[in-house]
């Protein structure tokens, strides 16, 4: 028997022996479940009551169980949905979770199987309902609308935070320059039990190591030449809070040692101080460089690798899921529209073109400046390609990729335009493609593309 833990269950499906039966299973394990016969009393119920989960026959009278379960995503976006079909139609329920369903069942099927696929569905929507919470808290608490998770290996990152915000394990975000390290960091701090208390950043290649130590550490009055009085150190600044030490990697040895003794003992000794300093402190620290090729070379202690390595976040570059470019862009024009007073109504096409063709070795942070320069620059309501780039032309060697390699690249930028543009709507951008919505899926499966990545957020 399933486990069963109170959730909501609507279940859809004409054969009405078959509904009572599923209803009478899934009561005895402690769901509550509602039942529905047809699509219209599915979607009426639906409107009138949140519902955890829902089942829905592939087959229905009037209607097919895939779109009536995208008719009950527009009133419940995120309830998982099981798909019932029958044997000969496994193809159809394939199409079905590529079209947003959770999983299927084939008939007949056995009750445990339905348990276990309704307890899966259930904590997957837990863990869905856990990053949305997070992202409102990102929204409420600061600007974080920089964290565009609209890709899969954003969202995948984000998943990671929300599982591990709460736990008090050392962190090691790994990425290259202009990703958002910090940004990822201040979120873990944002969404953990510490947030009520200090979060303390600082880059550690910015730093001379004199004075590297004495601002983590704090030093006593005397302890150096210029040393007038006591100061406390960023490590005392961040009790009971967060500290994010950036490019960890550019540490010296000897400061290495002292990190290590902070993350074992939770204490230090401050510059010229005999007695130790107790810390309560989540550390979370990153890196571009490679840590592992560090410590081959003995420039990074293995011990304190280790230590720092409990939970690794690898952050993509920005070429890598160029998805998010069109949202990113969004966000980048409404905030310096707004700043420099200007009423920008977006980009043309062939501006936004180039942005996609662009590999971006700044990331982020080098988009966010593009736009910036083509915002204080262009004349115009709109920002056309010529104020884009202007100083980064695309070399030679960029261009001439293999053409399987160059048209495979167009089409995926193309397509999510076409998504952006149209926010997720397939029907709307078909037709701007001039395909039929059956070939224009086959698109989509083709380059991975998700329409859900571009809906807009309620």
């Amino acid at each position: 028997m399933g486990s069963g833990c109170c959730g909501k269950i609507l279940v859809v499906d004409d054969d009405r022996n078959l509904l009572e039966l599923i209803r009478m299973r899934l009561e005895s394990a402690n769901y509550e479940v509602v039942t529905a016969s047809s699509e219209t009393e599915a979607t009426e119920t639906a409107k009138g009551k949140a519902f955890d989960l829902s089942i829905i026959d592939l087959r229905l009278e009037h209607t097919d169980g895939i779109s009536l379960m995208e008719d009950l995503h527009l009133i419940i976006p995120e309830m998982p949905v099981l798909i019932l079909t029958a044997h000969g139609s496994i193809g159809s329920a394939v199409e079905a979770v590529k079209r947003g369903a959770y999983s299927y069942l084939t008939k007949p099927f056995e009750p445990q199987e339905l348990f276990l696929q309704i307890e899966k569905a259930l904590e997957n929507r837990v863990l869905t309902s856990e990053i949305n919470r997070l992202k409102t808290l990102l929204r409420e608490k600061a600007d974080f609308a920089n964290i565009v998770a609209r890709g899969e290996k954003m969202q995948e990152v984000l998943e990671v935070v929300s599982r591990i915000a709460k736990t008090d394990s050392t962190i090691y975000i790994q990425g290259e320059s202009g990703t958002g390290k910090e940004l990822i960091a201040k979120a873990i701090h944002l969404a953990s039990e510490r947030s009520g208390k200090s979060f303390v950043a600082i880059n550690c290649a910015a730093i001379p190591e004199n004075l590297l130590e004495s601002l983590l550490f704090g030093h006593e009055k005397g302890a150096f030449t210029g040393a007038v009085r006591s100061t406390r150190g960023l490590f005392t600044q961040a009790h009971e809070g967060s500290i994010f030490l950036d490019e960890i990697g550019d540490m010296t040895l000897s400061i290495q040692a002292k990190l290590l003794r902070v993350l074992q003992e939770h204490q230090f000794y401050p510059l010229g101080s005999e007695k130790p300093m107790e810390v309560d402190v989540r550390v979370i620290t990153a890196s571009q460089k490679d840590l592992e090729d560090q410590v081959r070379q003995g420039l990074f202690r293995e011990d304190l690798f280790y230590r720092i390595h409990v939970i690794p976040i690898v952050l993509p570059p920005l070429r890598e899921r160029k998805e998010d470019i069109p949202f990113l862009v969004e966000h980048f024009l409404k905030k310096y529209s707004s700043e420099m007073k200007k009423q920008l109504k977006g980009l043309t096409p062939l501006a936004m073109k180039r942005l996609m063709l662009h590999d971006w070795p700044g990331n982020v942070r080098e988009l966010e400046n593009t736009i910036e320069y083509a915002v204080a620059m262009t004349q115009q309501d709109v920002i056309d390609e010529d104020v884009i780039l202007q100083t980064k032309p695309i070399e030679a060697s960029e261009e001439l990729k293999p053409l399987r390699e160059a048209r495979d690249a167009f089409e995926r930028d193309y397509l999510v335009h076409l998504l952006q543009i149209s926010h997720g709507n397939v029907s709307k951008a078909a037709k701007l493609a001039g395909k039929y919505r059956a070939d224009f899926y086959d698109l989509l499966r083709k380059h991975g593309l998700k329409t859900s990545d571009f809906k807009k957020p309620a």
